[in-house]
């Protein structure tokens, strides 16, 4: 092959080649131009959700804490609560005045506090408790007032650090009955309601 016939069949090849090239490569625009939905990656239309969260935030949960009611002889029962962080004793009191689930009252569970609508505080010094009630939560007389105090008194006590009760409505203190039939102005504690006190289980086999 002579020198010239090499020389154009060069140029035929590097031409066909920038030919090739041109008819492969992506074609531009001078402006934007929408693209076809059928076109675009289904991963874009439709993104995966994510959840952030805040460092340092915390769910709302409550915290499991007992309460007592009375059991169908007389003695006080202890069932647990589910009650809202802080789980503050005031909260506590007030679980115990919206009394026994469906289920506990169809097995003879109830409770001589009402107080669908009464608020309560409560303050702590020195071991000793004073519930205040915006109303008055009991509205039987006899034995059973004497168990809805004990239904107070068990529960404020079953907190750490409180061994005594005293009770006030609106603000004003009361006296309450004890197991004895007396009157007293408070603090009262466990030992005054020996006789409500729940009975202990009996274990099988012990």
């Amino acid at each position: 092959m002579s020198g010239a016939l090499r020389r154009w069949t060069f140029v035929l090849v590097v031409t066909g080649v920038v030919v090739v090239t041109a008819s492969c490569g992506i074609p531009s625009a001078s402006s934007p131009s929408p693209i076809a939905k059928s076109k675009v990656p289904y991963r874009l239309l439709d993104p995966p959700t994510t959840t952030t969260t805040v460092p340092g935030s915390m769910p709302a949960v409550g915290v499991p804490e007992v309460i007592f009611l009375a059991g169908p002889e007389g003695h006080l029962v202890a069932v647990s609560r589910e009650v809202a962080i802080p789980a503050s004793l005031s909260q506590i009191v007030r679980a115990l005045l919206d009394g026994p689930t469906a289920t506990e009252s169809a097995s003879g569970i109830q409770s001589f506090l009402s107080g669908d609508k009464i608020q309560v505080t409560t303050t702590q010094s020195a071991g000793v408790a004073s519930v205040n009630f915006t109303a008055d939560p009991i509205h039987v007389v006899g034995p059973d007032q004497t168990l809805a105090i004990a239904q107070v008194v068990y529960t404020v006590t079953e907190q750490p650090g409180l061994s005594g009760v005293t009770f006030a409505i609106k603000g004003k203190p009361i006296e309450v009955p004890t197991a004895t039939g007396a009157q007293v102005p408070g603090p009262v504690g466990r030992s005054d309601y020996l006789a409500q006190a729940p009975v202990p289980s009996v274990v099988s086999g012990s």
